[in-house]
């Protein structure tokens, strides 16, 4: 089984994703429970752009438990797949099951914040982006703003006079 794992990632990463795919699906038929292989067949799923496909794979992945890394990274592509799918509470539980286990991950925050704007949460989808862009920036000129956009990044309908 590892042999033939590690033949359907080295193809997804050659760009092989059809022929991946292929592979993983009768893994998958093989070793049903594999948290591994459900995650990488979920993952296939998605770089094919079959959003729908990939959600019982994922769903499997985590609930027959996989590493933490790996754990972080279904999470984030399930909540990503979810909103893609027009499925905004399911993908925001997820995130907030994510960003719980998983609270330094600016990734899973930001696409979070996408689904948070989907679901009309726009100041706190702003709040979130703002406060990653500030923890991740290496921009000189964003950092030397870096206290005032912490500041007003929970306060943009505030009107000062």
């Amino acid at each position: 089984m590892n042999k033939e794992l590690e033949k359907a990632i080295d193809l997804r990463k050659r760009g092989d994703h059809k022929e991946s795919n292929e592979l993983l699906m009768r893994l998958v038929e093989e070793f049903y429970d594999d948290a591994l292989i459900n995650y990488q067949c979920a993952w296939s799923f998605d770089i094919l752009g079959e959003e729908a496909k990939a959600v019982p794979f994922y769903e499997n992945a985590i609930k027959f438990g996989l590493s933490p890394t790996d754990l972080e990274g279904a999470l984030l592509g399930l909540g990503s797949t979810y909103r893609t799918l027009g499925e905004y509470e399911k993908s925001k539980s997820t995130f907030l099951k994510g960003i719980e286990l998983f609270p330094d991950n600016r990734a899973m925050q930001t696409f979070y914040s996408m689904t948070l704007y989907n679901l009309n949460e726009h100041s706190k989808a702003m709040e979130l982006l703002l406060k990653c862009l500030i923890a991740t920036s290496k921009d000189p000129e964003v950092s030397s703003y870096k206290k005032a956009i912490e500041f007003y990044s929970d306060k943009l309908d505030v009107i000062w006079k």
